[in-house]
């Protein structure tokens, strides 16, 4: 196909100072092996192996980020080019890594696939499937290393030369600190990211902002690619496929196009379909970077503890937390317990749980008038003293928010490590601050997001630092 990239994507910052590209020895080596690219992918192979003057890529500094809807070839595209750059460069060493282990696996799988053709047998040494080991390894010492996030690869690493993101619209920044400076002490390291659009729940802001600066005029020395249909498409209009799709249809056949869009549903189908980012902007009051520092990997050893209890307006969400208080003033908190459907009938059961607890706490804080009441009803059946459940009015839980954000912004609250599938992780991403008068309370953003598990762990800090209450043991957290 003739069609360049320049003409076909929605957005493409380039960096600056491009002086040459690597491109034309990939593409040589890739046609010796028997293997052509379309135009656009000519131009994005060009582009993504951009030099300035000197040498080293263009997009070294920032890296490459490309936006790119599922079905197109990037796999085809970016495997092939680092192919090339593994034979065509000794002792390189590549890093393809995605957040599912599936996706990892099937990414793996291509590349195998791609590494028995017969031309490029005699430039392999070995291939490697063990789990947690996956590998192409090179007669020149060259290899590509396979990998997913939420298994916990590639910390650790040095010297990596290329680093890839698949899934890159699940890219904590957790991922990128313990990845990013495996590349520190290459000589001209690249740094690429792969993905669709995210979903509000994504831990996206790194991928988000990426675009962000590119689109504002900020990115300088980074490339930006994003391919996707107009905004306000159909999405069951045919030239909007072909809009967003490249590869459509004389290689992606409509028929695969067809079942992704019933099998992901409108809504998710235009974000990984069509590859066309939501317009509304979800907020978050707790940045990933703020998140991300007041993590802890053990809680502290001693303390006094409290819970934090949240009901949702309507009563059909609940969450349940932990917090204690360090000698020193800090504040641990963990989330325990989500749950969502009739909370009236789950009071009981929770009220059990409390009740074997109460005499270890100093207090369990409620928030939210529907459930709240009934929990209390069920605390009071079980003879728990009127002062060890307390709930919180109105001004009270604007407190406690408040008391939460100033807590991480002092480093005086603390939470564990989580993962990107977390609640409380998911919670956190999708809320922000809405005002109520000069206060300000939590609210998801999201038609599917959840506040309560962040309005617990804020209620049970509050109920911390209030409590005056000096139980008889100290525990953990959950205990």
């Amino acid at each position: 196909m003739s069609e360049r990239l320049s003409d076909i994507a929605k957005h493409l910052v380039l960096p600056e100072g491009i002086t040459s590209t690597g491109w034309p020895a990939v593409r040589q080596r890739c046609a010796s092996l028997g293997i052509g690219f379309d135009g656009w992918q000519d131009d994005l192979g060009a582009s993504m192996l951009a030099k300035r003057k000197g040498g080293l890529y263009a997009a070294g500094i920032d890296g490459v980020q490309v936006s790119i809807p599922r079905q197109v070839g990037k796999t085809y595209t970016v495997g092939w080019m680092i192919f090339a750059l593994c034979m065509n460069q000794r002792g390189l060493t590549a890093v393809w890594t995605a957040h599912r282990t599936r996706t990892a696996d099937e990414t793996f799988k291509s590349m195998k696939a791609m590494a028995a053709r017969p031309p490029v047998v005699p430039f392999v040494r070995a291939v490697r499937s063990a789990n947690g080991q996956q590998e192409v390894e090179f007669t020149n010492d060259s290899r590509i290393l396979f990998g997913a996030r939420e298994s916990g690869f590639g910390r650790g690493f040095a010297g990596v030369d290329v680093l890839v993101f698949d899934e890159a619209q699940i890219l904590g920044a957790r991922a990128l600190d313990d990845m990013v400076p495996a590349t520190n002490t290459s000589p001209n390291p690249l740094i690429v990211r792969i993905g669709t659009p995210p979903k509000p729940t994504d831990p996206s802001e790194a991928f988000a902002e990426f675009r962000y600066d590119a689109l504002e005029g900020r990115l300088t020395d980074g490339l930006y690619v994003e391919l996707g249909a107009d905004d306000e498409a159909s999405s069951d209009d045919r030239a909007q496929w072909r809009r967003a799709n490249p590869s459509f249809p004389h290689r992606t056949p409509e028929g695969a196009i067809l079942r992704m869009k019933r099998q992901l549903g409108d809504e998710s189908f235009r974000r990984e379909g069509l590859g066309i980012w939501d317009t509304e902007t979800f907020g978050r009051a707790i940045s990933a970077d703020l998140w991300s520092s007041t993590a802890v990997t053990e809680p502290p050893a001693g303390g006094i503890r409290s819970f934090g209890v949240a009901f949702s307006l309507d009563g059909s969400r609940q969450a349940v937390a932990g917090a204690i208080k360090a000698p020193d003033g800090t504040v641990h908190v963990e989330l325990i317990d989500a749950q969502s459907g009739n909370t009236d009938a789950g009071a009981a059961a929770l009220a059990d749980w409390l009740a074997e607890r109460w005499r270890d706490t100093a207090m369990i804080g409620i928030s939210g008038r529907a459930g709240g009441a009934a929990l209390q009803d069920e605390l009071k059946r079980r003879r728990v003293p009127p002062l060890i459940p307390h709930t919180l009015n109105t001004a009270e839980y604007f407190a406690a928010c408040a008391l939460f954000m100033d807590g991480l912004k002092s480093s005086q609250a603390t939470h564990p490590e989580g993962h990107d599938t977390d609640i409380l992780e998911a919670s956190v991403a999708v809320c922000d601050q809405r005002m109520r008068g000069s206060a300000w309370g939590w609210e998801a953003t999201t038609e599917d997001g959840d506040e309560t598990p962040l309005e617990a762990v804020s209620v049970a800090l509050w109920a911390a630092r209030t409590s005056r209450r000096k139980p008889r043991k100290r525990e953990a957290v959950g205990a």
